[in-house]
C-alpha cells in the first residue's frame, strides 16, 4: 500500500478557485521511497508540498490526499507531523539563542547531533556549539534546518529543493541526505527543477502545467525533461498539456 496517494486533486485560487494550478493530478509514494517531482517554476510543485504538508490555505477542492490508507484532505499542519509527515521551510531555524546541538536534539535530549551536520556539509566540530542567531549566513542555516528534519527521522520528509537548502548542497552531501532517510526508513518527496538532482531518486514524475506527464525512473523522466525543453518552457509548441 503507498505512504502517501495523491488522487485526482485540483487546486486553484481566486475567487471560487477558478484559477487552476493543480488539475486532476495523481501520483503515489512507497514506503522508504525517494520520489523526485521535477519540473520548471510555476508548475506547481510548491503548491503540492503545502497541500501534502496541509499548510494554512491549501486544501484540495475536489479529489483526496491519502497518507498510511487514512483521507488526510481536512487535517492540520499539527495533526500531519504526528502522522509523520515533515517538510524542510522556506524561512529556516525558527529557534534563536540556543545552540545548534540544543535545536537538533529538540524532543530527543540524547540525540547525538554531529552526524546530522556531517550529512548536510557541516562541520559539527565548528557548529555544534554555535549559537543559532543573525551570525549564522542564510545558507548556514538552511543547513541546520535540514539536519533537523533528518534527526526527526519523520516517515515522509517533503524537501521543495531551493526551500529546504538542497540547491545549496553539492551532490554528494544531497545523495548523502538522501541516504541518510533511506537508512531510517523516510520516504522523500524530493522536489526540483534539476534533472541531476532527480537522477538520485528511486522514482521520477515529471509536472507541467499542473499535471503529472511522465513518471517511470528517474532516467527516463530527466531524459523526457531535456528532449523537451522543459527546463526553458515557453509553452508554445507543447504536446503534453
Amino acid at each position: 500500500m503507498p505512504l502517501l496517494e495523491i488522487n485526482n486533486v485540483v487546486f486553484g485560487t481566486g475567487p471560487d478557485g477558478k484559477t487552476p494550478i493543480l488539475e486532476k493530478l495523481s501520483f503515489a509514494i512507497e514506503p522508504g521511497e525517494v520520489h523526485a517531482l521535477l519540473g520548471t517554476n510555476g508548475t506547481g510543485k510548491s503548491t503540492l508540498a503545502y497541500l501534502v504538508m496541509g499548510c494554512e490555505g491549501y486544501r484540495p477542492n475536489t479529489g483526496a490526499i491519502g497518507f498510511d490508507g487514512k483521507i488526510i484532505n481536512d487535517l492540520a499542519i499539527h495533526e500531519r507531523a504526528r502522522l509523520g509527515i515533515t517538510m524542510a521551510w522556506q524561512e529556516p531555524v525558527r529557534f534563536e539563542g540556543i545552540t545548534v546541538r540544543d535545536y537538533l536534539a529538540i524532543g530527543n535530549p540524547a540525540l547525538d547531533a554531529a552526524p546530522f551536520l556531517d550529512r548536510v556539509g557541516l562541520s559539527p566540530d565548528l557548529y555544534l556549539g554555535r549559537m543559532v542567531d543573525k551570525c549564522l549566513s542564510g545558507g548556514e542555516r538552511k543547513r541546520i534546518e535540514l539536519a533537523s528534519v533528518l534527526a526527526l527521522a519523520p516517515r515522509l520528509a517533503i524537501l521543495d529543493e531551493p526551500d529546504s537548502g538542497i540547491d545549496m548542497l553539492s551532490i554528494q552531501d544531497v545523495i548523502n541526505v538522501i541516504s541518510a532517510f533511506k537508512n531510517c526508513g523516510t520516504a522523500v518527496l524530493l522536489i526540483t527543477h534539476r534533472e541531476e538532482i532527480a537522477l538520485i531518486a528511486d522514482r521520477a514524475s515529471q509536472l507541467c502545467q499542473g499535471r503529472i506527464i511522465c513518471s517511470g525512473t528517474p532516467g527516463k523522466v530527466s531524459e523526457h525533461y531535456k528532449l523537451q525543453k522543459c527546463m526553458t518552457c515557453g509553452q508554445v509548441e507543447c504536446h503534453y498539456v
